[in-house]
């Protein structure tokens, strides 16, 4: 059986079977941490470019860290050098800042010749992004949207209305009041809008029913969710 410890050589002079296994490892866990965030991903299209750069960018982080080795010359060299590169980059999910920098520390566990770190991270890692793809914290359950319910003037049918979200609802914001006209009908209306949250997206059809049935100048005027929504946050 293959002995890591058989790996562990003087940063000055690492042996090719040595810098061949820690740019084949960190390739590989590039590859997990590119395979779990295109499995846990909830996003339409396929981020190819981020895709391949979790995979690149822990090879390039491993072989920096092999370059500099035990030398404070070369990190502080090193330093100043990347820091000529300007990032323009915007990662505006959090989430994909976090498998960027998985990515990155397995590359640097790597370089440094902590291959059982770097196994152990990277796995837990991963681990743990698929165990929250099926918990409350998955995006899947956050299907935020729009309501807007026209009653009658006189009516008074907001607490009816609250009751029925609330059933239906795991959240919900009272958001605008609009007082207007109905020029065809020659009467005078009023319009509640909410930002709600439902439990499961099937729920949105029984919801609107059930506000409708509340009384006949009750109707539920708009129920709209963003795209935005369902996608990775």
């Amino acid at each position: 059986m293959f002995d890591l410890s058989s790996l562990q050589y003087n940063s000055e002079n690492p042996t090719l079977l040595a810098i061949s296994f820690t740019v084949v490892l960190s390739f590989i866990l590039g590859g997990i941490l590119a395979f779990t965030y295109d499995k846990t991903h909830r996003d339409i299209t396929k981020p190819i470019h981020f895709l391949q750069t979790l995979v690149l960018i822990s090879i390039v982080a491993a072989t920096i860290m092999q370059a500099i080795g035990d030398s404070v010359a070369r990190g502080l060299g090193m330093l100043g050098a990347l820091s000529i590169i300007r990032f323009r980059t915007t990662l505006r999910n959090p989430r994909n800042i976090a498998f960027m920098f998985a990515s990155l520390a397995a590359g640097i566990a790597c370089g440094v010749l902590g291959f059982t770190i770097a196994i152990v991270g990277t796995l837990t890692f991963c681990v743990i992004a698929f165990i929250l793809r099926w918990t409350p914290f998955s995006q899947e359950n956050n299907i935020v949207g729009t309501l807007r319910v026209e009653t009658a003037l006189r009516s008074d049918y907001k607490q009816k209305i609250e009751l029925v979200l609330k059933k239906y609802c795991t959240n919900k914001v009272f958001t605008n009041y609009k007082i207007y006209n109905n020029n065809v009908e020659k009467l005078h209306l009023q319009e509640h809008t909410y930002k709600i949250r439902l439990r499961s997206l099937e729920d949105a059809s029984d919801m609107k029913e059930a506000i409708n049935q509340l009384g006949d100048d009750v109707q539920v005027s708009g129920l709209s969710f963003t795209n935005a929504t369902f996608d990775n946050i």
